[in-house]
């Protein structure tokens, strides 16, 4: 298990880390570096080990939002599984402005950890095909090293086939 003393977690995210119990390392981020291919190039990471948190927001009807996480190797199927999954007519990525305001924490810095409970959190299998993973820490000053085993030991992660595509 971490202590979290050293790199900023945004406050939700260190306190479900922390109550989770699972074991984690963080590591400290340039904020101009944060957004996916920034940071993987930056701090040598492969893409394949880097999963995105991406904020779903229904626009027909408006009002339902899921998060969703993918490698940053593949696109998220929104029009497709996402949309479904939803049970609306028509979804797209939410603006940055929502995601804040839905999650509390920034582009670049979102992740599962710490988000309301109202939103459902997907995961794609994938996901878990990899013996570690980086997801964001709430904030775009750090990152979260983990073994993705985690999001099938806890029922706040729903693991979904096909939620994304491989990106060409």
């Amino acid at each position: 298990m971490s202590t979290l003393s050293t790199v900023p977690l945004h406050e939700t995210v260190e306190a479900e880390l922390e109550s989770m119990n699972v074991g984690f390392e963080e590591m400290e981020c340039d904020p101009d570096l944060a957004d996916t291919a920034a940071f993987c190039e930056a701090y040598d990471i492969p893409m394949e080990h880097s999963a995105n948190a991406i904020l779903v927001a229904s626009r027909k009807p408006e009002g339902e939002f899921a998060l969703c996480v993918v490698l940053a190797t593949d696109r998220l199927d929104v029009n497709g599984t996402v949309r479904k999954r939803m049970g609306v007519r028509k979804a797209s990525f939410a603006p940055a402005d929502v995601t804040l305001d839905k999650t509390g924490q920034e582009i670049g810095g979102v992740t599962v950890f710490g988000i309301p409970p109202d939103i459902p959190i997907w995961v794609d299998s994938k996901v878990l095909d990899r013996d570690w993973v980086i997801v964001g820490a709430g904030t775009r000053t750090a990152k979260v090293k983990l073994a993705p085993r985690v999001f099938e030991a806890n029922d706040r992660f729903e693991v979904v086939e096909g939620l994304s595509r491989v990106e060409s």
